[in-house]
């Protein structure tokens, strides 16, 4: 029978197939019946809390005087949540064991520490947010401190908006004095530390109400430092002889509550700190905000209100004295690397 006989084979006049539709089979929609919708929930009763530390997916969220367990939502895509972070969480936010609660919202930054690879990278990677200041750990010796390394970790901070304070610990190792005068042009706190002796007085006056991070060299004492001062057991390590490095023992950033008030939040050590996001025009508008100047400008006008070619050339006439000549030099050398533009070209 071809489909142009009659389909009910009544014997009646032939026609075509005519109710050939209404005989197709409509499924139904293997993955749910509801339409797909773009509205999303508003989370208006979300839970605040704050990021704590970040391992493997799992974040770990202060809510109230716990540290509850939580991942990311899938509705915020590739946007990074990290140590310091001001988030929402919905889900289950009792803290109990086994529990999981959502992150669903991530609110602004008000400061945010980040690194590359290399000076030519530009591929960033975030470390911390909403930090108040940079305690840069170095050790007066074993291992030797370096510089150039300090002076990328005020690059850095400088960048991040972040106040920098500059802590020497190993003092009964070596005279820190002669490093310190590297230094002499910029209004840093400074805080000194031996390796028998943590200087808890100072440390509290330093880290009192502000959220701190710690960033230095491996081996310098750091964790150390932060175990002395929160009553955590942060794995710490030695300096190997022969190469005279430190070893890792942080593996991740973690904020930690100080005993006296305060939190700081402690990172793993490095032995290098690329900076190719840095904006150099911060840089120079920091650098000129934390000079110690030696002598008045001509003109009456403080360097933190001068143009960055302003602030190269009066530097360079001794504004600030033979070490701010040396810190200026320092800080264009880095930037020219990463093929920034040096102002004192203009």
């Amino acid at each position: 029978m071809s489909w142009w006989d009659d389909a009910d084979g009544d014997d009646g006049e032939d026609e075509p197939y005519g109710d050939y539709e209404s005989r197709i089979r409509i499924r139904p929609n293997p993955k749910g019946n509801r339409p797909r919708t773009k509205v999303r929930p508003t989370h208006e009763d979300a839970t605040a809390g704050w990021v704590t530390n970040v391992d493997r997916g799992r974040f770990g969220v202060l809510v109230g005087d716990a540290v509850i367990t939580a991942t990311k939502a899938r509705e915020l895509g590739k946007k990074s949540v990290v140590t310091g972070d001001h988030v929402s969480l919905v889900g289950d936010t009792s803290g109990e064991p086994g529990s999981l609660a959502r992150i669903v919202k991530v609110a602004e930054r008000t400061t945010l520490l980040r690194r590359s690879a290399d000076d030519t990278d530009e591929v960033e990677r975030v470390i911390v947010a909403n930090a108040d200041q940079m305690l840069i750990v170095v050790a007066a010796a074993d291992p030797e401190p370096r510089t150039r390394l300090i002076d990328r970790y005020l690059v850095a901070a400088f960048d991040a908006g972040l106040d920098p304070v500059l802590c020497i610990t190993k003092t009964d190792l070596a005279d820190p004095a002669p490093f310190l005068e590297h230094f002499a042009c910029l209004s840093l706190r400074i805080v000194t530390s031996r390796s028998d002796d943590v200087p808890f007085a100072a440390l509290h006056d330093v880290l009192d109400e502000k959220v701190t991070v710690t960033v230095g060299h491996s081996g310098v004492g750091k964790s150390t430092l932060v175990n002395a001062i929160t009553g955590a057991t942060r794995a710490t390590g030695h300096v190997n002889a022969v190469t005279g490095r430190g070893r890792h023992t942080s593996s991740s950033s973690i904020a930690l509550r100080v005993r006296d008030g305060g939190w700081i939040i402690d990172t793993p050590g490095v032995r290098s700190f690329g900076l190719g996001h840095v904006d150099p025009a911060n840089v120079f508008r920091a650098f000129a905000a934390h000079a110690v100047p030696v002598r008045e400008p001509a003109d009456g006008i403080p360097l933190s209100q001068a143009h960055d070619w302003e602030i190269v050339d009066r530097v360079a006439d001794g504004e600030l004295g033979p070490t701010g000549v040396e810190r200026l030099d320092s800080f264009r050398a880095l930037l020219t690397g990463m093929g920034a533009e040096d102002p004192g070209q203009e």
